[in-house]
């Protein structure tokens, strides 16, 4: 069984959640931050929930925010209005990973999976828009769990429910990482030539055992069906 993060991984979420977090932060603190400075959060670990890393940014800027009032701007500007289960606001900028056929490929080899730090109606509302012929399950998002990434919980909750299966799990940060390595999981980085500080991400991978790093998800074929 494969199972997939899914920002970074399935879907592009620069111009969607990072964006979000730029403009959060911007807007409780007047201050203009950098993605390459998100990235520099993300690769300290402990940041999966991009809540409360626009909270935590925010705080180290100066301003102490709320919890929930953070929450309610992102959601706001994140989701913008949403008709019909299709959003207006930055989420709508997502763009699919994956190309034609590389899916339906792994699921002849492959039960899929996905284990992700968004809530679970947001994960099935980017699913309905680009992956309606794919079957994931069991899909696990922030909500279905009590301790989110690095935590193993969601990996091994998935495992649980399917015994005697050996897993992979393929993530882009290093929380995707550390979860893997404490549930025991092969795990596949996804390292973007673009993304910022991949250096260091490259390093921190390499310190959490990943069987491989590939540069988007398309490549995962030549990891999974050689092995």
């Amino acid at each position: 069984m494969i199972v997939f993060d899914m920002d970074g991984v399935l879907v592009e979420v620069s111009e969607s959640y990072r964006e979000t977090i730029c403009q959060t932060v911007a807007h409780f603190t007047g201050r203009t931050i950098t993605r390459e400075l998100v990235q520099e959060y993300k690769n300290q670990g402990g940041w999966n929930n991009d809540w409360l890393l626009s909270q935590k940014i925010s705080a180290d800027l100066g301003a102490d925010v709320p919890y929930q009032t953070v929450v309610d701007y992102f959601n706001s500007i994140f989701f913008g209005n949403v008709t019909d289960g299709i959003p207006d606001g930055l989420m709508a900028r997502e763009r699919w990973i994956p190309g034609a056929g590389l899916l339906e490929g792994l699921r002849e080899r492959y039960r899929l999976s996905i284990f992700t730090g968004r809530l679970r109606e947001e994960a099935m509302m980017t699913l309905r828009r680009f992956a309606r012929g794919v079957t994931f399950a069991p899909i696990v998002g922030a909500d279905d769990v009590t301790r989110a990434k690095p935590d193993p919980e969601g990996l091994n909750a998935i495992r649980a429910a399917n015994p005697g299966t050996e897993l992979w799990y393929v993530g882009d940060t290093v929380d995707d990482a550390r979860s893997a390595l404490a549930a025991g999981v092969p795990f596949v980085g996804v390292a973007a030539p673009g993304v910022p500080y991949r250096d260091r991400l490259l390093e921190l991978f390499e310190q959490t055992q990943a069987v491989a790093v590939i540069e988007d998800i398309n490549q995962l074929p030549t990891v999974v069906n050689n092995r």
